[in-house]
């Protein structure tokens, strides 16, 4: 994988973390102690984040560096989802699983049901 793609990558994953949390680009910045324009660099592939700052950011977004770096979801990760999915009734549950199932096929990774 070309350097490039790799912090483009590592940055969409940052944003989409980000903003998840709810957190804008100058909050981040200033919860990390670095300037806004750094954000916006990393989250646009432009710049690569240093090791100091990626422990800051994974401590900030509550994710695992393995997330931000590689994209792979920390056991951790899915156990805050799990106990989101466990405040669901029966009928809700169906249609998140039918959700997950078209979101799946969509990303190519064919019948993933259990």
């Amino acid at each position: 994988m070309g350097t490039n793609k790799f912090h483009w990558e590592m940055g969409a994953r940052i944003a989409h973390r980000r903003k998840a949390v709810g957190l804008t680009q100058e909050q981040l910045a200033e919860q990390m102690n670095v300037s806004t324009q750094t954000i916006s660099y990393i989250e646009t592939g432009h710049k690569a984040i240093r090791p100091e700052n990626l422990a800051k950011l994974c401590q900030v977004l509550q994710v695992s560096a393995d997330y931000i770096l590689l994209g792979h979801v920390a056991p951790a990760e899915t156990n805050r989802t799990a106990v989101k999915l466990s405040s669901l009734n029966a009928i809700e549950l169906q249609l998140v699983e039918s959700i997950i199932d078209n979101c799946l096929q969509l990303a190519g990774k064919g019948d993933q049901k259990a």
